[in-house]
């Protein structure tokens, strides 16, 4: 439990477990910090977890075990996966600094399942609660499973439940989920 790299982190972000089926695989679940308002505290902590995040990614990439980290990234990594892009231009989510963070543990060598199964935009995770957004389909896709390659070899899908968003009382977020050929 706890990302490593700062023993003063108290924060519950990061917790690991090793599932074994007909191969190990290493899940690892994460809630990235969300860094509003930027500047400021809150964004250098974002920044700094997520050059943590980028160690503990080459570490599982040299291990060579199927893997995935799998969460709350508080990212949009695109300008497809926001409805509108324009409204996020300075918010932490979609700082230039936040989204080079990402696609610096990308290039490690990592898929995003998602996008690795629908390349096309118009998918989301995350709708506010403010000013109708389910309803208009104003979200953003801020919640990733990125897979080592040899957990991207295991890949069958991944898919975004955003039905669930429709129920009484749902969360402002979707499950995301993958199936695995394991």
């Amino acid at each position: 439990r706890g990302l490593p790299g700062d023993d003063e982190d108290a924060q519950a972000r990061w917790i690991e477990a090793t599932v074994v089926g007909k191969q190990a695989v290493r899940l690892c679940g994460l809630y990235l910090p969300n860094g509003n308002p930027c500047p400021g505290p809150k964004y250098d902590y974002k920044l700094a977890w997520m050059e943590r995040l980028y160690t503990r990614a080459k570490d599982l990439i040299v291990d060579e075990m199927p893997a995935l980290m799998a969460g709350d990234y508080n990212i949009i990594p695109q300008i497809e996966d926001a409805a509108r892009p324009e409204v996020w231009r300075e918010d932490a989510l979609f700082r230039p600094e936040s989204r080079a963070a990402y696609r610096r543990i990308l290039n490690l060598g990592f898929t995003e399942a998602f996008r690795s199964c629908h390349p096309a935009p118009g998918f989301y995770s995350f709708w506010d609660y403010q000013a109708g957004a389910w309803n208009r389909n104003d979200g953003i896709r801020i919640d990733h499973i990125l897979l080592t390659p040899a957990c991207a070899d295991l890949l069958q899908d991944c898919q975004i439940d955003a039905d669930i968003r429709a129920r009484e009382k749902p969360s402002d977020h979707v499950p995301v989920w993958l199936s695995l050929n394991n």
